[in-house]
C-alpha cells in the first residue's frame, strides 16, 4: 500500500469520524477533507489531486440540476400548488394501520416529484392535528411519514438530489421514470412492512413538544373571497373542521353571528370566519386558498401582499397612542402595518380590532413588510419585534401556473431522455426555474435564497474527494478487496451489487446520503470496468443504498425533523429501520440484475 493511498484513506476516515462522532456539519467536514487533499496534490503531482480535478465536482450537471430544482420547488411551495393534496387524501381512518397507509401513500407520491423535506414539512402539522382528532399516537405516524417520503423519492429521476448527482456520471443517463422499475416495488414492500410492523415493533412514545404549547392565542377574522373555491362547500368539505392548533369559533354572515358552527354549515361568499388559535395556526390559515384576513387595512398597505410577512410586536410603555383606539391612532398609516390580531396576558382579545385600546405588554400580530422590522427593532414604541417564520402570504392565484410549469418540466425531461439527451433533467429544469420567476410564482430574491448551499457544497466536495481516491489508487484497492471477498465466498455480480448496496447503506446512515454517494460513486463505476459489463446495475444499487437512510435519526433530514415531535429515541430507528433496510436490499439485489442486466 503506497503513501498516497494511505494518506487519502486517512483523510476520508477523518471526514467520516468528524461527521459521525463529532457532529461536524457534512459540508464543513468534506470541504476540510478536500482542502487537505488539494494541498497534498501540490506536493505529489503524480498521485495527488490537482486543483482542476478537485473542483470539477462543483460544475457537474447533476450538482447544477439540484441547485436549479430548489428554485422550482420554491415556486411550488410559495403558490401552495400541492398543499391541498395531503388533507384531501387523509380522510377518516378506521384504525392505526389505516391511518399509517393514508399518511404514507400521499407522502410517497408527492416525494417522487417534490423535495422530501418540503413534503414532510407540509404534512407534519396536518397529521399532528388529524391524529389527535382520531386519537392515534403521532409516534406511529411520523416515522412512517419520513420513511415513506424517502421510499417515494426512489421512484423518479428527480425524487432525490442524490439520484441527480449520480445520474450525471452515467454514460447513458436514466430516463425520468426508469427508476420506477425498482422504486415502485421497493416502495410497495416498504409501505406494507411499515403498515404491518410499526405498531408491533415500535413502542408508543410521547412527543417531546407540541405546537399547541405556544401560550399566545389569537382571535383572527378571515374573509371568504367571492371567487373562493370554498363557496358552496360545508365546513367539513372545506377542511376547516380539523385544522392544526386552531378552531372555528363563529361565522359573521351579513351582520348575523352564527355561533357553535356545525360541520355541515355551508360557506357563502363574504362570510367572516372567526378563528381562535396560536400564531403558527394563523400562518396556516393564510395558506388556505380563498381565505384572506378580514381587515380592510391590508389593501391600503404600500407593498403587494406577495412582498409581506407576519410580524409579532410587543407594545411598550412609550407607545404614543396608549389612550386611543387602533382606529383613532391611524396605526396603518403611521407604521405601514395592519393589525390582524391582539393578544393580552397570554389570552386572546375579542372584539373588533379598530375598537381595541392598546396597553403596554399587548402582543400584536401584524402584516407588514420586512422593512418594518428594520425600522422598529430599535424603536421605543415596541419592546420586541420579530418576524413569524415562513409567514409570507401564499400566492394561490399562481398555483395553476406552478402546476402547469411542473407538468411541463416532467414532460420535457421525459422527452429529452427519450431523444437520448444525457442531461435531460437539467435541460428541462432550467426553463422551468426561469418560468417560475417570470410568472411570479417566486421572486428572484427568494429564488436565490431557496438554494440550499450546504447540499451543493456537500455534493461538490464529495465528488472531489472521490476523484482523489481514484487518482491515488485507493478506489482500485477497495475494489480488489471486494473482489477477493467475493471470490472466496463464491459470489458473482450479485455479490458485488450487495457489497455496494451494503457500503452505501452503512455510510448514508453515518454521514448523509449525498456524502456517501459522492465517496462511493467512483467505486461503483470502476466495478464495471471489465469488458462487457454494464455500469448501470451497480449505479442503481448505489442510488437505492444511499437513499435507504432508515437506521439513524441524523442520516437524513426528514428523520431528524420527526425525531422530537414523535418523541422517538435513537434505538427506535434501529428497531424499525434495520429490518426495512434489509428488505430494501433484498428487493434491490434480486430485481436490479433482472431489469438492468450486468452483462451487455
Amino acid at each position: 500500500m503506497t503513501f498516497p493511498i494511505i494518506f487519502t484513506l486517512a483523510v476520508v476516515a477523518a471526514v467520516i469520524v468528524g461527521i459521525m462522532w463529532f457532529r461536524t456539519p457534512a459540508d464543513l467536514a468534506l470541504l476540510g477533507g478536500l482542502t487537505t487533499l488539494l494541498i497534498y496534490g501540490t506536493i505529489d503531482s503524480e498521485f495527488g489531486l490537482s486543483v482542476e480535478d478537485g473542483l470539477k465536482g462543483f460544475a457537474k450537471p447533476g450538482v447544477l440540476t439540484v441547485a436549479v430544482l430548489f428554485v422550482v420547488a420554491d415556486g411550488l411551495q410559495r403558490t401552495g400548488a400541492f398543499a391541498w393534496l395531503g388533507m384531501r387524501l387523509l380522510g377518516t381512518p378506521t384504525g392505526t394501520r389505516s391511518a399509517q397507509i393514508r399518511t404514507m401513500l400521499p407522502a410517497a407520491f408527492l416525494s417522487a416529484f417534490l423535495n422530501n423535506t418540503t413534503v414532510v414539512i407540509l404534512m407534519m402539522p396536518i397529521i399532528s392535528d388529524w391524529s389527535r382528532k382520531h386519537r392515534i399516537s403521532v409516534s406511529h405516524l411520523f416515522m412512517p411519514l419520513s420513511f415513506a417520503a424517502i421510499l417515494g423519492g426512489m421512484c423518479t429521476l428527480i425524487g432525490t438530489s442524490t439520484t441527480l448527482l449520480v445520474n450525471g456520471e452515467l454514460k447513458n443517463g436514466l430516463t425520468m421514470f426508469e427508476l420506477a422499475w425498482i422504486g415502485l416495488p421497493v416502495t410497495l414492500v416498504g409501505v406494507t412492512f411499515l403498515a404491518l410492523g410499526t405498531r408491533r415493533i415500535l413502542p408508543e412514545r410521547q412527543p417531546a413538544f407540541t405546537s399547541t404549547q405556544d401560550p399566545r392565542e389569537y382571535t383572527v377574522e378571515m374573509l371568504v373571497d367571492p371567487a373562493s373555491p370554498l363557496v358552496g362547500k360545508s365546513i367539513e368539505e372545506a377542511g376547516l373542521r380539523s385544522l392544526p392548533g386552531v378552531y372555528l369559533m363563529e361565522i359573521d354572515r351579513s351582520g348575523k353571528v352564527l355561533p357553535a358552527v356545525g360541520s355541515q354549515t355551508i360557506l357563502q361568499a363574504g362570510d367572516q370566519l372567526v378563528f381562535v388559535g396560536v400564531v403558527g395556526s394563523v400562518v396556516e390559515l393564510q395558506k388556505i386558498p380563498g381565505l384572506k384576513p378580514a381587515t380592510d387595512q391590508l389593501f391600503k398597505l404600500d407593498e403587494p401582499r406577495s412582498h409581506r410577512c407576519l410580524v409579532e410586536a410587543v407594545v411598550s410603555t412609550s407607545y404614543p397612542f396608549l389612550r386611543q383606539t387602533v382606529r383613532e391612532s391611524r396605526f396603518r398609516s403611521t407604521y405601514n402595518a395592519a393589525i390582524i390580531a391582539v393578544n393580552r396576558d397570554g389570552a386572546r382579545l375579542p372584539g373588533k380590532i379598530g375598537d381595541i385600546r392598546l396597553e403596554p405588554g399587548d402582543t400584536l400580530l401584524l402584516e407588514s413588510t420586512p422593512s418594518f422590522i428594520e425600522q422598529q427593532k430599535n424603536s421605543r414604541h415596541f419592546f420586541l419585534v420579530s418576524e413569524v417564520a415562513d409567514s409570507a402570504p401564499v400566492r394561490h392565484e399562481k398555483a395553476w401556473v406552478a402546476r402547469a410549469i411542473m407538468a411541463a418540466f416532467i414532460i420535457g425531461a421525459s422527452l429529452f431522455s427519450w431523444f437520448g439527451q444525457k442531461n435531460a433533467a437539467l435541460l428541462a429544469a432550467l426553463p422551468a426555474a426561469l418560468m417560475m420567476i417570470f410568472f411570479r410564482c417566486t421572486r428572484a430574491g427568494d429564488a436565490r435564497r431557496s438554494i440550499d448551499w450546504n447540499v451543493i457544497l456537500v455534493m461538490g466536495a464529495g465528488l472531489g474527494i472521490g476523484q482523489a481516491m481514484t487518482k491515488s489508487g485507493a478506489t482500485e484497492l477497495i475494489l480488489k478487496g471486494l473482489n477477493s471477498i467475493i471470490d472466496l465466498t463464491g459470489g458473482g455480480h450479485s455479490a458485488m451489487l450487495a457489497c455496494i448496496f451494503l457500503a452505501a447503506v452503512c455510510l448514508t446512515n453515518m454521514i448523509t446520503a449525498k456524502a456517501a454517494a459522492a465517496l462511493l460513486l467512483d467505486v461503483a463505476i470502476q466495478a464495471a470496468k471489465a469488458p462487457g459489463i454494464s455500469e448501470k446495475p451497480f449505479i442503481i444499487a448505489l442510488i437505492i443504498g444511499c437513499a435507504a437512510s432508515f437506521a439513524t435519526p441524523f442520516g437524513y433530514q426528514t428523520n431528524m425533523m420527526v425525531y422530537g415531535p414523535g418523541g422517538y429515541r435513537s434505538s427506535d430507528y434501529l428497531r424499525l429501520g434495520v429490518p426495512l433496510s434489509i428488505l430494501v436490499g433484498i428487493v434491490t439485489v434480486l430485481l436490479v440484475p433482472w431489469v438492468w442486466p450486468v452483462r451487455i
